[in-house]
C-alpha cells in the first residue's frame, strides 16, 4: 500500500485526506440521521394525547426539546399553543429552518469532496504526464523505465481520485435524500400538532376568523 501511495505522487496525500474526511462525515451523518434519533416513532401521537388530556406544561416541553429534532419542532408549537394558528405556523417555520440546517450539517463539505477528488486525480494525471515527457527529453525513448514513473503516477492518482469521489457522491445523494424525507415527515407531524392544538384550544383561531364581521 505504501508503495502505491509513493508511486501516485504528492497529490495522493490530499486525496487521502479527502477520503478520511468523507468517511468521517458519512459515518457521523448515518449515525445522526437515524429515524429513531430524528423522528422517533409514535412521538407525535403521544404529544397529541398529552394535548387532548391538557397535560402540557413546561416540563413536558423541555423534555421534548431534548428528545430529538422532531421533539424540538413540536416543542415550538406547544410553547406557542396559546397564540393564533398563524403565529404557531410562523414559529414552526423559523424553528424548522434551524433544524434543517442542523440536519444538513457537513453535507456541503461532503459534496465538495465528491467534486474535488476527481479533479485532484486529474491534476495528478497531468503532473505524471509532464514527468514522463521530462524523462523523454532527458533520456529519450530508449529506456522504458524512464517513462514508467510518470505513467504510474498518472494512472494511480486518477484511480485514487475516482475511488474517493464515487462513494462520496453516492453517499451525498443518499444523505440529501434522507434529509428531504425527514423534513417532509416533520412538516406533516407539525401540521398534525397544530391541528390538535387548534381543536383542543377554542381560543386558537386563524387570524381571518378573529376579524369581526360588519
Amino acid at each position: 500500500m505504501w508503495e502505491i501511495v509513493r508511486a501516485g505522487g504528492p497529490l495522493m496525500w490530499p486525496i487521502i485526506l479527502c477520503s478520511i474526511g468523507a468517511a468521517a462525515i458519512i459515518l457521523e451523518r448515518l449515525w445522526t440521521l437515524q429515524d429513531k434519533r430524528v423522528v422517533p416513532p409514535d412521538l407525535t401521537q403521544k404529544v397529541r394525547q398529552l394535548i387532548e388530556a391538557n397535560q402540557i406544561n413546561d416540563k413536558v416541553i423541555a423534555a421534548l426539546e431534548h428528545n430529538s429534532a422532531l421533539g424540538k419542532l413540536l416543542a415550538t408549537a406547544l410553547r406557542n399553543r396559546h397564540r393564533s394558528r398563524e403565529v404557531i405556523m410562523e414559529r414552526l417555520e423559523d424553528s424548522g429552518r434551524h433544524i434543517v440546517h442542523e440536519l444538513e450539517r457537513f453535507l456541503s463539505t461532503l459534496g465538495t469532496i465528491a467534486g474535488v477528488s476527481p479533479l485532484l486525480g486529474l491534476l495528478g494525471t497531468v503532473t505524471g504526464i509532464i514527468k514522463s515527457f521530462n524523462a523523454i527529453q532527458a533520456g529519450g525513448m530508449g529506456d522504458p523505465r524512464a517513462l514508467s514513473g510518470g505513467i504510474a503516477e498518472a494512472l494511480i492518482a486518477t484511480a485514487a481520485g475516482l475511488c474517493v469521489a464515487i462513494p462520496a457522491l453516492i453517499s451525498y445523494r443518499f444523505l440529501r435524500g434522507r434529509v428531504e424525507r425527514i423534513v417532509v415527515e416533520m412538516e406533516k407531524d407539525a401540521v398534525r400538532i397544530a391541528d390538535a392544538i387548534e381543536a383542543t384550544h377554542p381560543h386558537v383561531r386563524r387570524a381571518t376568523d378573529q376579524v369581526p364581521r360588519s
